[in-house]
C-alpha cells in the first residue's frame, strides 16, 4: 500500500512547485500570488522501485492574519492521516512566526515523521541559513531549490528512508488470500455488498454519501477459498470534498487499490457511466488490477423501461477501456444477483496471472503482422516488428521489438491488444502492451 505525504507550509514558500517537481508533471497552479492553491492535489512519485501519493495542501493560511482559524483542524487532519508530514519553508525569509505556529501544532498532534525542506536556496553556498530551521524542533532539514530541482534526489532519498516499508503489509497476507477493493462514488452500496459478502453487518450502512471514512479489512473465506476484502470511502469530485479528512479518504482509496488484485467497482443502476464513474475505472485499469463491474440498486429500476441489454450497451459504448471487464447486475440489499460475484472474481484473478507460450506467442506475431496496413509516418518509414516476449504477469505484459517505437499509435495498440486477447481468456484482467526498439547488432 503506498503511503501519503502531505506537504504544508505557509503560502508563497513554494509548495505547489515542490509538489509539481515530485509528481514529474505541472498539475498545481504556480503563481506568485500568496493562496493561489484553491483545491487540493494529489499526484503519484515513483522512485527507486517505492511509490508513495503526495498531497500539495496549498496556504493554510489567510493574507490578513498569519494564523488562521482553519489552521489547528487542518494540521491535525495532515497529521493524523498522512505517513510523513513535508514542511516546506521559504529559506531567504528565514523561520516566521507562522512557521513556528505550524511546526507546534505538528508536535502537539501526533509523533509522525517530519522532514522541514528549506526552500528557495538556489546555491549551496546558502546552506547555512537552513541551519536556522533547527530551531523549529525537528530532527530532518534539508536545504532545496523546487525551481532548480536541487537536493530533490536527496529530499526522495530521506522520505522513503523515512516511510513506513509499503511491501511490510504485503508479505504480512495470507499467501492465498485473494485481495478486494470495494470502489466506487459514494452512496453506491459498496458498505452493503460487503456485509452481503462478508454475511454480517461488518461496515455501518446508511443512505448519507460518504458514512464510510476509512478502509476496512475484513477476511472472509467463501467456498472454500479466503478474501481480504477492503471497503473504501466513495470517490467524489475534489470539488465536492467537505473536509480534509474526506480528502485524506479519497487518496487512501487510490492507495487502497495499489494493494488489492482485483476491484469490485459499483455503479448506481439509475446513473451509471458518469465522469467520475470513468475515473475510478481508469484508475483500477491503470495499476493493472482486476475488474469486475457491478451494476448496483438493480431493483429499483422499472423493467419495462430499462433492461440489462441496453445498459451494458450503454457501458460498453461509453467505457470502451474496460470492455474486457464482466458486468453484473446485483442488489446488494437483497442479495440478488450477489452469487455471480465471486465466480466472476475467480476469473478475473486468474486471468490476471495467465501466461502464453512461445509458440502461441509466434502465431500472435503472424497475425499482427497480418495487419492491412503497418503504421507509417510521413517520411516513408512503416514500423517492422521483430518479435515479442510476454515480460510478466499479475497484469499480462507484452513487449514487442520493432524499428521505431514512436510509429506504434494507439489504434495499432488496440488492435495488437485484441490479437492478445483473441488467443486466450483475458476477461477481467487488463493487458499491457510496450514497444521496444531493437538495438542494432
Amino acid at each position: 500500500m503506498s503511503s501519503i505525504v502531505a506537504i504544508i507550509g505557509r503560502p508563497n514558500v513554494g509548495k505547489s512547485s515542490l509538489f509539481n517537481r515530485l509528481i514529474g508533471k505541472r498539475e498545481a497552479i504556480v503563481d506568485d500570488m500568496p493562496g493561489v492553491t484553491r483545491d487540493r492535489l494529489y499526484g503519484e512519485v515513483e522512485y527507486n522501485d517505492r511509490s508513495f501519493y503526495v498531497i500539495d495542501t496549498g496556504g493554510i493560511f489567510g493574507e490578513d492574519n498569519e494564523f488562521s482559524a482553519g489552521i489547528k483542524n487542518h494540521v491535525d487532519e495532515a497529521v493524523n492521516e498522512c505517513d510523513l508530514i513535508l514542511m516546506i519553508i521559504n529559506g531567504r525569509d528565514g523561520v516566521t512566526t507562522a512557521d513556528e505556529e505550524i511546526a507546534g501544532f505538528i508536535r502537539k498532534a501526533g509523533n509522525k515523521p517530519v522532514i522541514v525542506a528549506v526552500n528557495k536556496l538556489d546555491d549551496p553556498k546558502h546552506d547555512d541559513e537552513a541551519n536556522e530551521a533547527y530551531s523549529l524542533g525537528f530532527e530532518n532539514v534539508i536545504p532545496i531549490s523546487a525551481l532548480h530541482k536541487r537536493n530533490l534526489y536527496e529530499l526522495c532519498d530521506l522520505i522513503i528512508d523515512l516511510l513506513p516499508n509499503d511491501n511490510a503489509q504485503e508479505f504480512s497476507d495470507e499467501p492465498d488470500e485473494i485481495r478486494l477493493a470495494i470502489v466506487g462514488k459514494p452512496n453506491v452500496g459498496k458498505s452493503s455488498l460487503l456485509n452481503r459478502l462478508a454475511g454480517s453487518e461488518r461496515s455501518l450502512v446508511s443512505p448519507i454519501a460518504g458514512t464510510t471514512r476509512d478502509p476496512v479489512d475484513t477476511h472472509v473465506i467463501i467456498n472454500e477459498q479466503a478474501f481480504k476484502i477492503i471497503d473504501t470511502a466513495g470517490l467524489r469530485r475534489k470539488s465536492k470534498f467537505d473536509g480534509d479528512l474526506e480528502y485524506y479518504s479519497f487518496v487512501r482509496t487510490l492507495s487502497a487499490v495499489d494493494r488489492s488484485d482485483v476491484a469490485l467497482f459499483l455503479m448506481d443502476a439509475s446513473e451509471p457511466c458518469t465522469d467520475q464513474d470513468k475515473k475510478i475505472a481508469a484508475h483500477v485499469i491503470q495499476k493493472g488490477k482486476g475488474l469486475v463491474i457491478i451494476i448496483n440498486k438493480w431493483d429499483l429500476l422499472d423493467p419495462k423501461i430499462n433492461n440489462a441489454d441496453k445498459l451494458i450497451k450503454k457501458i460498453r459504448d461509453e467505457m470502451p477501456f474496460a470492455n474486457f471487464a464482466q458486468i453484473i447486475f446485483i442488489s446488494a440489499l437483497n442479495g440478488r444477483g450477489a452469487n455471480k460475484i465471486i465466480p466472476a472474481v475467480m476469473k478475473a484473478f486468474n486471468n490476471r496471472k495467465r501466461r502464453i507460450q512461445t509458440n502461441i506467442l509466434n502465431r500472435l506475431m503472424r497475425d499482427v503482422l497480418a495487419f492491412d496496413r503497418l503504421p507509417s509516418d510521413k517520411k516513408g518509414r512503416t514500423l517492422k516488428v521483430y518479435y515479442c516476449s510476454q515480460a510478466e504477469n499479475e497484469p499480462p505484459t507484452f513487449i514487442f521489438f520493432v524499428n521505431s517505437p514512436e510509429l506504434a499509435g494507439t489504434s495499432f495498440e488496440n488492435h495488437v491488444k485484441n490479437k492478445i486477447r483473441d488467443l486466450d481468456d483475458f476477461s477481467g484482467t487488463p493487458i499491457r502492451v510496450f514497444w521496444r526498439g531493437k538495438e542494432k547488432d
